[in-house]
């Protein structure tokens, strides 16, 4: 069964977009997933396609229509997940991406102006997704970042399956440095672990590196899961 996206976007031509490059690019090629960008516009009801309209209780900005949303999200309404991108959602991780990855497909609303209107979001049950703790200008880029994540697990899109074992957040860790040739490079010396053909000894390496950035860098990953803090700080 191929794994599909609809996309409910005011901006239909921003798709594939980067999605048709690349890894995503040409696993949509190949037909492993497919990709349909479609217009919220479509579905006003008005002769000037209208979408928006002013908030009640005043103030700046415009809000995305309920009937008009919940028109688009029915016409693709199917079982799959259906979710609205927007900065106040639950931020997106590896562990949603995957199991996304390992469903039918999803319909994401792509949210714009000052949000949408939470009676659709309500009524549909939408599911309320961030990429991070900024605003963008509207939800595309963050759909595209969602699709990106969960694309690249789908069975076949990666050459191998070590890459998503090993790869950062796969177990509760950021990923450990990389290095190849030339081994010396501008003062600089590869680990000899690494040379040394240890395998033992590199994955034991590898996993105290991993341990020791995700320490530095993203202390509440450790905190967060019971595999990953299972080995003491140094």
């Amino acid at each position: 069964m191929t794994w599909v996206a609809s996309v409910l976007t005011l901006f239909p031509g921003m798709f594939p977009g980067p999605l048709g490059a690349s890894l995503a690019g040409r696993a949509l090629t190949e037909g492993r997933w497919r990709l349909d960008a479609v217009d919220l516009r479509d579905f006003a009801t008005d002769r000037h396609r209208s979408v928006d309209d002013t908030p009640f209780g005043g103030g700046p900005g415009m809000v995305l229509r309920a009937d008009v949303a919940d028109a688009a999200l029915a016409s693709v309404a199917d079982g799959r997940p259906m979710l609205a991108l927007t900065p106040r959602g639950r931020p997106l991780t590896q562990a949603r991406a995957a199991h996304l990855a390992a469903g039918p497909g999803v319909v994401l609303l792509c949210g714009r102006y000052e949000g949408i209107d939470q009676r659709v979001i309500e009524a549909r049950g939408l599911e309320e997704i961030s990429i991070g703790d900024y605003v963008l200008s509207g939800g595309e880029l963050a759909a595209m970042v969602l699709l990106d994540a969960a694309v690249r697990l789908l069975p076949g899109v990666m050459g191998a399956a070590e890459s998503a074992r090993e790869e950062s957040f796969a177990a509760g860790l950021l990923e450990y440095p990389h290095y190849t040739r030339p081994a010396h490079w501008a003062g600089r010396a590869v680990p000899e672990v690494l040379l040394s053909g240890n395998h033992a000894a590199i994955a034991a390496w590898r996993d105290a590196e991993a341990r020791a950035v995700t320490r530095a860098r993203r202390p509440d990953l450790l905190a967060a899961s019971p595999v990953a803090s299972r080995v003491p700080a140094p």
